[in-house]
């Protein structure tokens, strides 16, 4: 009996030392696992863990390129650059009188009175907004007034010193309180210039959590954005955008542009819209498409300023010359169409140079009918019409002349005096300066200059795209072209100088493309000195009120700023 109850024993004990065995080894394995979860499975995630608590890092950011504009005589000033702007708020229990707080910051500041008195009444308020935005000199002249309970917050933002002033030009960078995003003009088409490249910082905290630097710590510098220096000079752009206010408001017009070209180069002096707007307040803006720079992204039928282009293509063509003669009845019939004249009446044999002159519908249907088809349609093309001319600004459009693939005469007979057909302002001053330089096409452009920020600077050559007419043919134009200024348009003519030029009346087609509305665009382009000319001038105002051909609302306009060029760039006068 004693020796079973040993047996028994000696097997408990057995079972105790084998069931021990195995927890020590359960235990072991499950260290073992866990070991391996956390030194080779999760090794990355703890380390990175790790190092957060022990390290930083940290990008630097880089600070936009500025924009630049500069005069002839090399004074320059900034388009857009950086610097603080500030948004203010009120501490209403420091607030004593509320009311005369209210009633001096609400004036001072255009804010409602209203709101604000009631946004400073509530008791013991630490802070309520007054105005998001406010510029650095406009915060100093708010603390002058010395009221206790307010406040300012700064934020580092791009700032336009001009307000409103090249705005279709520069465009704005969009969201202030992130690095933003250039939108129109120079600021989106050369973002990526002007935004550089970001640089990177990191190390490890000591042991009061303080960031140090040591051996094993990485940074590169942030590379800073370049400066874009413009071919705008600001004075000629000052004068353009007077002028053109001034002519907008006088004929109560939709909208107008002018665009100063160096034909010689397709270097733009000026370039000008008119509804503009404030880049420093852009989201205040209630109508956005006011954005957009017309001159580059607006397509619309040209009418008689096209006139020149047919002829040239005569001539070179050989078909006509400027003193080709035909017979003026008063209208033509085509393909079951009647076109006349802009007045209505027949004035007999004239020569081509006076179908400029008078601005003879029929005259440049009798041109475009002597010249092919094929011929027409590709010399149009060769002026740069119906794509873009590559100039460095967002949102180019292509214009449009579709209708000379249809081969049909009507078409033709139209296009041949703007009509059927789309240009921008930009492709029409790049075409007219085509004759204004003796025959050659070049790209056009606003960007001078690019100062990177390890001080090398990439300089913008003008660009020849091709040539398209003779000289002998271009310098024959450019002989029409005076001609109508000295025997048509009185009021485009300057002391001194021989000015070419052209006015266009174009009625507007309706929007389901069935006709015309009554409703008009006016353009005048011309050049001077017409014969070594130096600057290429377009002026379009779109719906004017109240007159009736661009003679009358244009000439003016057009003598105004080409005497002012001639002027301030000293070009010697011509006799």
């Amino acid at each position: 009996m004693s020796f079973l109850r040993g047996i028994i024993k000696s097997r408990g004990t057995d079972l105790r030392i084998s069931m021990l065995f195995v927890f020590i080894l359960f235990l072991a394995f499950s260290i073992i696992a866990r070991l391996v979860f956390l030194q080779i499975i999760n090794y990355d995630d703890f380390t990175a863990e790790a190092g957060g608590q022990r390290g930083f890092s940290s990008v630097v950011g880089a600070e936009r390129g500025k924009i630049f504009l500069t005069d002839r005589f090399g004074t320059t000033i900034q388009l857009a650059t950086n610097g603080s702007e500030y948004s203010v708020y009120a501490v209403p229990k420091d607030i004593k009188d509320k009311e005369d707080f209210a009633k001096k910051i609400s004036e001072f500041l255009e804010v409602d009175y209203d709101i604000l008195l009631k946004r400073v009444s509530k008791k013991d308020d630490p802070y309520e907004p007054v105005k998001s935005i406010i510029t650095e000199e406009k915060k100093i002249e708010v603390e002058k007034l010395g009221l206790p309970g307010i406040g300012f917050l700064e934020k580092k933002g791009r700032v336009y010193p001009n307000g409103t002033f090249a705005s279709h030009i520069s465009g704005f960078l969009s969201n202030r309180r992130q690095q933003g995003v250039g939108q129109y003009g120079i600021e989106e088409f050369y973002n990526k210039n002007l935004t550089g490249k970001p640089g990177f910082i990191s190390g490890e905290k000591d042991s009061f959590g303080l960031n140090t630097i040591n051996q094993d710590s990485q940074s590169y510098s942030a590379i800073n954005g370049d400066y874009i220096f413009l071919t705008i000079d600001p004075n000629v752009q000052f004068k353009i955008e007077d002028e053109l206010k001034k002519a907008v408001e006088k004929w109560k017009a939709e909208s107008g542009s002018v665009i100063v070209m160096e034909p010689s180069s397709g270097k733009i002096l000026g370039m000008a819209n008119y509804p503009d707007f404030n880049p420093n307040k852009y989201s205040s803006v209630e109508n956005i498409s006011i954005f957009p720079n017309k001159s580059v992204s607006s397509q619309y039928e040209p009418g008689s300023i096209f006139k020149p282009i047919t002829m040239a293509i005569g001539i070179d063509t050989g078909v006509i010359t400027p003193e080709t003669e035909y017979d003026d009845t008063g209208y033509v019939s085509i393909s079951g169409y009647t076109i006349r004249n802009y007045d209505g009446k027949a004035y007999g044999i004239k020569t081509m140079t006076e179908v400029l002159v008078k601005s003879l519908n029929t005259g440049t249907v009798f041109a475009v009918n002597k010249i092919s088809k094929e011929d027409f349609s590709n010399y149009v093309k060769k002026f740069g019409f119906g794509e873009k001319t590559g100039i460095d600004l967002p949102s180019e459009a292509r214009g449009n002349i579709r209708n000379l693939n249809t081969k049909r005469d009507i078409n033709f007979a139209t296009a041949s005096f703007g009509q059927g057909i789309a240009v921008t302002p930009i492709q029409m001053i790049t075409a007219i300066s085509v004759i204004a330089n003796n025959g050659t096409l070049y790209r056009p452009f606003v960007v001078n200059q690019i100062l990177r920020a390890n001080g090398s600077k990439e300089y913008i050559q003008k660009k020849e795209v091709r040539r398209v007419l003779s000289e002998n043919t271009a310098k024959k134009v450019q002989q029409m072209l005076v001609s109508v200024v000295e025997d048509g348009f009185d009021r485009a003519k300057i002391p001194g100088y021989f000015v070419a030029g052209k006015t266009g009346t174009a009625q507007i087609a309706k929007n389901d493309g069935r006709g015309y509305s009554e409703e008009m665009i006016h353009s005048f382009i011309g050049f001077a000195p017409a014969y070594n000319a130096k600057f290429a001038v377009l002026v379009k105002l779109e719906k004017p009120q109240d007159v009736k051909y661009a003679s009358q609302s244009l000439t003016p306009v057009f003598r105004e700023i080409m005497s002012f060029l001639l002027n301030y760039y000293e070009v010697t006068p011509d006799y």
